[in-house]
This record gives C-alpha cells, structure tokens and sequence, in this order.
C-alpha cells in the first residue's frame, strides 16, 4: 500500500515552490489522519437541529456564532469540565434541559466510521507509522470510542494507531501549530517525512507551515481517504 503522490495537494500560499511536492515515495515514513471528515462521518446540522429542538436561543448555533461558543472550544481544549460545559450551555435554552438532552444533541452530529476506512488503515500501518490528531472532546469521544469498539473490536484507538492525540488531553486545539509541533516532538516524527491529512484547509496550512507535508481531503467533493492511496 502505498500513496498515489499525484494525489497529494499542498496548499500553494504555504510552500516556495508547491510544485515539487513530495519528491519520492520513500520520503514520507509517517502518516498523521484527521478523524471527524476523513475517518468518521459528521454532518454539524444535525446537531443544530436537535439543539434548535430543544430550545437553543435563535441566534445560538453550534459553530460560528457568539455568547456559547467559547464553550465548544473550551471543552475542546481541555478548559472546562463536562459538568462545566452543561451548566454553561444551559443558560443559551428557553427552558430547562437535562445533561443527557445535551449530550444527545451534542453527540448527533456524529455519524458512522465506514469500514473501508478502519480497513485501510490496517493496511497502510504495514508500511507507515499512522497517527491520529482531532480537535475533539470527552462527550464525543466517549461516544464515538465505544462505537469503535463494538464495530471494530479495538480496545482503543493507539491499538490501530501509533498513537491517538485528542485536543482536549493535550490542552491544544487546531490550527494552532503548537498542537503539530507537540506531535511531531512527542512522537519523534521528522516534518519532512510526515504527511498530514484533513478535511480543513486552515488545519492544514499550519501544518504545512511547519514543513509537514499536508494534504486537504476536500470532503465536500466526495474524496475519501482511499483514493490517496494504491495497492499496486
């Protein structure tokens, strides 16, 4: 299994000449995966209809808006506790909601994890090191994790991964770059022989900012991990 170079984008803005990309195959020794988008399947409007269901104030959406977002990032960071995080969103209802409407809501937009996906990447660990970096939080990734393990039988996700890193216990959050270098110095990895993989271009900006080689998996056109890489 290996990666079909053609494939892999680099965003222009961050390197001199983006044209050379990677220069041959052997170069690239580590393999670092995104979850939400590239690994496992989310749709955030799912989780907006549910807290629109349950009396989410207008105005207050799940991203991008003002007054409960800094909860989500918080959460994400490592900043707040669960606990912390329900007695904060609750104050953006109309009426009064329990820690498990919350955390339904919150956990809806969490979809499948396909299994050509988990498939591949027991294969390409064969010939890579593969690691896992998301911007996630514990409610998801309670959620998330027991699903993988029904599924897929793994006990976690560092039994098919070097090692999984999750923003919320390392205290960091993408794109600040502080997360790759945190990475990249824990694991031992060299930039030039890493490749990063998301769905989100500013993420992979600041990776490649940092001399990681990095590819934006355009999730909204359709392309999936598998494409990226060939058996021949």
């Amino acid at each position: 299994m290996q990666l079909i170079l053609s494939k892999i984008s680099h965003p222009a803005s961050c390197i001199p000449n983006p044209a050379s990309g990677i220069q041959h195959p052997v170069s690239i020794k580590n393999i670092i995966f995104d979850f939400g988008g590239v690994i496992c399947n989310i749709d955030v409007k799912v989780t907006e209809k549910r807290f629109a269901e349950l009396g989410l104030q207008p105005g207050e959406k799940e991203t991008g808006y003002s007054g409960s977002s800094h909860l989500f990032e918080y959460l994400e960071a490592g900043r707040i506790s669960i606990s912390e995080f329900h007695d904060g969103l609750r104050k953006f209802f109309t009426h009064t909601v329990t820690d498990e409407q919350l955390d339904e809501a919150w956990n809806a937009l969490l979809l499948d994890i396909p299994a050509p996906r988990i498939r591949l990447l027991e294969v390409v660990r064969k010939n890579y090191r593969i690691f896992m970096l998301t911007n996630t939080n514990e409610i998801h990734y309670l959620k998330y994790a027991e699903t993988f393990r029904n599924q897929y039988g793994y006990k976690d996700f560092d039994a098919l991964f070097d090692k999984a890193y999750f923003s919320y216990r390392i205290g960091l959050i993408k794109p600040d770059a502080a997360i790759f270098s945190h990475v990249i110095h824990d694991s031992l990895l060299e930039p030039s022989e890493t490749l990063f993989i998301d769905d989100t271009l500013e993420h992979v900006k600041s990776a490649n900012s940092l001399g990681i080689h990095a590819h934006h998996l355009q999730i909204g056109k359709g392309e999936q991990i598998m494409e990226l890489f060939t058996t021949d």
